[in-house]
């Protein structure tokens, strides 16, 4: 389970490096640059909910201990 989620931060931290060479900082939420700009917020909580859920798996095994 540990390992899925690894591969996933990292996919969601590829998908936010890929967005973000498709923004245009002229025009950010118009056209192209504005789904970028949600897509690079999408993969931002991602990872943070996939982080959240890292911890909490680690908080769970230290408590059956």
């Amino acid at each position: 389970m540990k390992t899925v989620i690894y591969i996933m931060i990292a996919l969601a931290a590829i998908l936010v490096v890929f967005n973000a060479t498709k923004l245009n900082f002229e025009n950010l939420l118009n056209g192209d640059s504005g789904v970028a700009f949600i897509c690079i917020l999408a993969g931002f909580c991602a990872i943070l909910l996939l982080t959240i859920l890292l911890i909490s798996k680690r908080i769970a095994a230290q408590t059956k201990k």
